[in-house]
């Protein structure tokens, strides 16, 4: 399988980020495509005016473009911040606020992914009260998702550029996301496959798929080195995805990557090589 035979979405927080918010979703469908995902848009606001989320809808709508997935609170992305549900006192009370505002307004748009970052380890914080505490929010947010008709995402970032954050591999993310399956008995927490992170971490990509397909929700690339698009880097990402496919994964992939010093809309040669 071809990159022309897969579904892709672009993150809007990442790409077309030389444009206001409101405008990013028309630019996607512009560049030619049906479905967009973002970040949390309000980095300092868990809880942001409606007039905010409406004007949102709306450019989504009127763009006709499809909301597929959404990231709750994760505190300051990019920066310093990886999450919040697991950080104690203010980020994860601001992380609780927001999940039924997340998942009412995913579930306004039809959007079908929420992704939950874990937050960065505390110093002079057992890990274990921070695991315990990531429990609770995780259930808090899955069962959110479920009422929204979503499925709850859980990541692994990469320990180069997140040395605090504890989901470094694969293995650990979908330890969690077994946990909170067994917690809620809802089964709709899922593993956000991220194969940019992954590489990063120096994972065998194709063990990695054929081990955790059936349990991946969602898919995002970058190429590596640089974070860049697919052919900038050495990642045969053509393949990877070509491996998801036949193992059985039909789902969305997400375009979590940088342009590089051009505009967003002339990222994507790579699609019609």
């Amino acid at each position: 399988m071809g990159f022309a035979e897969q579904r892709f979405n672009v993150n809007l927080s990442i790409l077309f980020t030389e444009l206001p918010l409101l405008e990013r979703p028309a630019a996607a469908a512009a560049a030619g495509f049906s479905a967009v995902e973002l970040w949390w848009p309000w980095i300092d606001s868990p809880t942001p005016e409606r007039s905010a989320l409406d004007a949102l809808r709306k450019a989504v709508e009127d763009a006709g473009v499809r909301l597929t997935g959404l990231n709750f609170y994760a505190g300051r992305l990019p920066g310093p911040d990886r999450g919040a549900l697991s950080v104690p006192g203010e980020e994860s009370e601001r992380f609780r606020a927001n999940v039924d505002v997340a998942a009412d307004f995913a579930a306004s748009v039809g959007c079908t992914a929420l992704n939950a970052l874990y937050g960065n380890r505390v110093e002079g914080v057992d890990p274990a009260e921070q695991d315990a505490l990531a429990l609770e929010n995780l259930a808090l947010a899955a069962r959110a998702a479920d009422r929204a008709g979503a499925v709850l995402l859980i990541e692994a970032l990469n320990a180069p550029e997140s040395p605090l954050y504890p989901l470094v591999s694969a293995p650990a993310a979908v330890a969690v996301v077994d946990r909170v399956n067994e917690a809620t008995g809802l089964d709709n927490a899922r593993f956000l496959m991220d194969l940019y992170h992954l590489s990063m971490n120096g994972e065998d990509l194709p063990a990695v798929i054929e081990r955790y397909a059936a349990v991946t929700g969602h898919v995002q690339i970058a190429d590596n080195p640089g974070r860049g698009a697919p052919g900038t880097g050495s990642l045969p990402l053509e393949d990877l995805l070509g491996r998801l496919a036949k193992a059985g994964y039909d789902g969305w992939v997400g375009l979590e990557y940088k342009p590089g010093d051009r505009p967003s809309a002339a990222a994507f040669d790579w699609l019609s090589r």
